[in-house]
């Protein structure tokens, strides 16, 4: 079996349930709603996807760390693929965002300029010619026109603490919306080509957000990057197989299961000639099982430097009720009741001790794992 992994940057999760392209894909596949990132920035969150391994231990924790991955300790989705016999090809904004281990060949686009519908459609029509020749291939593909359009209209205009941003976020949503109907229309025309090719009938796409977007939700993030609050943290995926499987799993995964999840379709045994990932199939939940997964995420809060720091400075840890965020650059603790407090209002870290004492002990556990 193919495999083609579409990663829409950006895209929120309040937005992709609405989306049409994503809705049609979303009824008739494997969608799980509530995937936790590890971090709210893309160089992080793909490598952790990519390894299965949070950044804490794969060495890329930061915007400045990809040099620092440890491909010699956790082995990434294209090397895994490349070594079991397929093409590896993939498309992407820069150098930095991808462990680039295990590529045949893999492609930079020019985010301000290259039309991306046509340039994801040629690598299409090139996969098309490997798979007449029987052979197995691997495309990575990179939606980068959402954080393109945030980049210019408000990273390179406004600051974390701009008023006249913060004080229009209707404005802000309405930018942003526009920016998630062209993604969706992208995904609607990639999608529909690979049925057109054929492709669909022996691959399986898999399509993810690799974190949200703020659009003024919390002062101090005018985007993402930030803080690990739920508006920048909670992404989704979909699998999308030949023979499709119709279920919307609604409790909280990670990031991090999205590798174990595909070598578990494609039937990849893991190397143990490298260490443990953290991540864990979900196959079993696509099954109908229950479970209940802890995610761990961090970022670094640039303050009032403007400068990302070169190591985390907020640590989060969360269930599907309760978040406990530690403030390393203040020594702060923040805990928010999810259930009657979804959007992360109320801090009860003072009122809740026995929860908050829990939570460090779960995210130590993590750290010191």
């Amino acid at each position: 079996m193919n495999l083609v992994f579409i990663t829409i940057d950006g895209a929120r999760q309040d937005r992709i349930v609405k989306g049409n392209n994503f809705k049609k894909l979303i009824s008739k596949n494997a969608f799980f709603p509530k995937v936790i990132a590890y971090a709210p920035f893309t160089i992080a969150a793909m490598h952790s996807i990519f390894s299965g391994v949070y950044g804490s231990k794969n060495g890329v924790n930061s915007y400045w760390s990809s040099p620092n991955f440890k491909k010699d300790l956790f082995k990434t989705l294209p090397r895994y693929l490349s070594d079991s016999g397929y093409a590896t090809f993939g498309d992407s904004i820069n150098k930095l965002i991808l462990p680039p281990t295990g590529f045949d060949e893999l492609k930079i686009h020019d985010e301000l300029n290259d039309d991306l519908t046509s340039r994801h459609k040629t690598l299409l029509d090139k996969m098309t010619k490997i798979n007449e020749e029987e052979k197995n291939f691997f495309l990575y593909l990179h939606y980068s026109n959402i954080h393109t359009g945030i980049m210019k209209q408000v990273l390179q205009k406004y600051n974390n603490f701009s008023k006249e941003y913060f004080d229009n976020k209707e404005k802000n949503s309405l930018f942003y919306d526009k920016l998630f109907h062209e993604a969706d229309i992208y995904l609607g025309e990639i999608t529909q080509y690979i049925k057109k090719l054929k492709l669909n009938e022996n691959t399986l796409v898999v399509i993810i957000s690799d974190h949200g977007i703020s659009v003024g939700e919390k002062f101090g993030e005018r985007a993402y990057g930030v803080f690990c609050y739920d508006t920048t943290l909670i992404a989704t995926s979909l699998f999308c197989l030949p023979t499709p499987i119709k279920q919307t799993y609604t409790k909280q995964v990670r990031s991090i299961d999205i590798l174990p999840t595909i070598l578990d379709i494609l039937d990849i045994p893991f190397d143990k000639k490298y260490k443990k990932i953290d991540g864990e199939s979900l196959i079993p939940l696509i099954n109908g099982n229950e479970d209940t997964r802890i995610a761990f995420s961090q970022s670094g809060n640039p303050l009032k430097s403007g400068k990302p720091p070169k190591e985390p400075n907020v640590f989060a840890i969360r269930t599907d009720d309760w978040k406990f965020i530690k403030n390393i650059h203040d020594d702060t603790q923040e805990l928010y009741d999810l259930n009657n407090d979804p959007n992360e209002n109320v801090n009860v870290i003072n009122s809740n001790k026995t929860q908050s004492k829990k939570m460090f002990d779960q995210m130590n556990e993590i750290l010191s794992s």
